[in-house]
């Protein structure tokens, strides 16, 4: 990582996590363990990618403010409630994330429960506090319901679920992982360019492409680090989709054709910003680092 796009990566997530900070309740009150769980989640050292994006998107269209911030913190909540889940015993049965105990290994199991869906309502208010017409906002919840949810990553984790022990063709996996990991990566980019409520129709176009190609270069990239990373170094137990025989790009195109589709899912982001000019600049530094990242 640059030093440049360090620096970029800082500021967005001192931005995002003042908010957070804000928003979500301290550890006080009946509800003590429940909002520990909640904070426990959120700041354990997440590399703030998705509001990173959603920053760089509202620069490529004009500029970040308030309203970014905000819809930054939504669409972080929703991928802390996300990871949450995920690690459930009735899902992937992780006990580590971000080098750390999972949330109901820490907690509980019930716990853990309650704080994702606290963590999903609290994303959505937050939407409805925005400074932008009551139109513009509607939009944003419709959009994050929908990539969140049923037409995206809820559906994506439901077929990952189904498709454990089970031999999936390249395209079958695609379909999947555009769900599952590709779905909350497009909201986030749209969503920081839609608050700022000047992007152009032919923008957003622009900008789905970007964030289809990045959210799966992402998710091979992860599959990758499963095979060549240590424990250590993932923050989470190396080789576990192997242990859970779960289908990977690794497992279904080998390393090496895994490694030139995400180079070439890279070099089609990159294209799909072509009319953004110098503005982009950031979006193109997200997309190299999630490309050729090493954790």
């Amino acid at each position: 990582m640059t030093t440049e796009l360090k620096q970029l990566l800082q500021s967005y997530t001192e931005q995002v996590d003042a908010q957070l900070e804000k928003i979500i309740p301290k550890n006080s009150g009946p509800g003590a363990e429940l909002f520990a769980a909640m904070r426990y989640s959120v700041f354990n050292g997440g590399k703030r990618m998705r509001p990173a994006l959603c920053f760089a998107a509202a620069e490529a269209v004009s500029a970040s403010d308030s309203n970014t911030t905000r819809v930054a913190a939504a669409v972080e909540m929703i991928h802390a409630y996300s990871l949450i889940h995920d690690d459930l015993p009735a899902m992937d049965d992780d006990d580590l994330r971000r080098g750390v105990p999972t949330c109901h290994i820490q907690f509980n199991e019930a716990t853990a429960i309650l704080a994702g869906d606290a963590l999903q309502s609290l994303a959505f208010k937050q939407l409805s506090e925005l400074d932008l017409p009551a139109s513009v906002s509607l939009q944003l919840v419709a959009l994050l319901s929908d990539l969140a949810g049923c037409n995206g990553m809820v559906t994506g984790q439901a077929i990952d679920l189904a498709s454990t022990g089970k031999q999936l063709s390249a395209e079958e996996l695609t379909h999947m992982h555009n769900h599952k990991t590709g779905a909350l990566i497009e909201a986030s980019v749209l969503m920081g360019a839609m608050a700022t409520n000047q992007a152009l129709d032919e923008q957003l176009e622009a900008l789905i492409k970007y964030s289809r190609a990045i959210g799966l270069a992402f998710q091979i990239q992860d599959d990758i680090l499963d095979v060549e990373s240590s424990t250590e170094q993932l923050g989470k137990s190396q080789g576990s989709d192997s242990d859970k025989n779960k289908p990977t790009y690794t497992s279904i195109l080998g390393i090496e054709t895994a490694r030139s589709e995400a180079e070439r899912l890279y070099q089609q982001s990159l294209e799909a910003l072509s009319a953004f000019g110098d503005r982009a600049q950031s979006l193109r530094a997200l997309a190299q680092f999630i490309v050729h990242r090493t954790f």
